[in-house]
């Protein structure tokens, strides 16, 4: 465990001088901006993937809480003057609140039972964000939401909202990787091969369960949060089902359990549409096309898919 560790360390000091560097190399402002999005969709597929890969719990309405995330914030810091930071508690609290009422008796659900829950709960929160038009603007969207600052540092630039989302995202994938290897990260994985076989050495399934929803609820209202004070403009439109099911796919085509799989996941689904344009009208066949090949081909995932091949190479 402890050269495990070793390695991970050596690879998140990585990614952190990756990032400075293109940080500082990048001058092209889109660029920023796309990468900037894959931050913020590695953030949402962490913290499914803690849900989904670690624990085999199945959500597809996990875009809920992305947006419960965003309209929080927007709402507090606009309607209420609050800080962009203080708003921050506010949509983490509201976000890992609901999703503990919700979860309570959702998560004695299992299989394709919880998947339909949890489905139901997203759409639920989507007709709330489009008709309670007083609060979040209904159908027409929500604007004026404020730039972060931090003391003399504005946000208002690419490059500086670059570095923060990035920097959060890599705290994240910290401590995801210490709760894995954890005593609750093995739990978690008991949970995933067998919920009986964990439930009869002792394992507290029940508590269990509700922590890991609780906590990519809490993940994935980090990341609306950073989401609607980069655009300044939030809608219904971006938190759908549809939202839901692009998570997943970013969990399931990454690699499941796999924190570096949410990483490539998030990165290729975000890459993907940009690199696309050029087939007009054609765009969404041939997106569907490079998934279905890249399931058929790795259907693993893209992190354990890429490691077998890398192994088959040397031997």
């Amino acid at each position: 465990m402890l050269l495990r560790w070793g390695k991970n360390n050596i690879a998140f000091m990585v990614l952190f001088f990756v990032v400075v560097a293109i940080g500082i190399w990048i001058e092209n402002q889109y660029y920023l901006q796309v990468l900037t999005f894959i931050g913020i969709n590695s953030l949402l597929a962490l913290g499914l993937n803690m849900l989904m890969g670690y624990a085999g719990q199945i959500s597809l309405g996990h875009a809920a809480f992305y947006g419960l995330g965003a309209y929080t914030s927007a709402i507090l810091s606009v309607h209420y003057n609050v800080n962009p930071w203080l708003a921050l508690i506010g949509a983490v609290l509201t976000a890992s609140l609901i999703a503990f009422i919700i979860g309570i008796p959702t998560l004695k659900l299992s299989g394709y039972y919880l998947g339909m829950g949890t489905l139901g709960f997203g759409m639920v929160v989507h007709v709330l964000f489009r008709e309670w038009s007083t609060l979040t603007g209904g159908a027409s969207g929500f604007v004026g939401i404020p730039p972060l600052e931090l003391g003399p540092i504005s946000f208002l630039s690419v490059r500086n909202y670059f570095y923060l989302v990035w920097l959060i995202m890599l705290a994240n994938m910290v401590i995801c990787r210490r709760l894995i290897d954890s005593r609750i990260g093995r739990a978690l994985r008991s949970i995933h091969d067998s919920e009986h076989a964990a439930e009869a050495v002792g394992v507290d399934t029940a508590n269990l369960k509700l922590m890991i929803f609780v906590f990519s609820a809490a993940m994935s209202a980090v990341a609306g949060f950073l989401y609607a004070h980069f655009v300044s403009f939030i809608s219904p439109g971006s938190f759908t089902f549809l939202a839901s099911v692009r998570m997943v796919t970013m969990v399931v085509i990454g690699g499941m359990a796999s924190i570096w799989g949410a990483l490539l996941g998030a990165s290729l689904l975000t890459l993907l549409p940009e690199w696309l344009h050029a087939f007009a009208d054609y765009e969404m066949v041939v997106y569907g096309a490079v998934l279905m090949i890249v399931m058929i081909l790795l259907p693993q995932g893209l992190t354990r898919g890429l490691t077998e091949i890398y192994e088959r190479s040397r031997k």
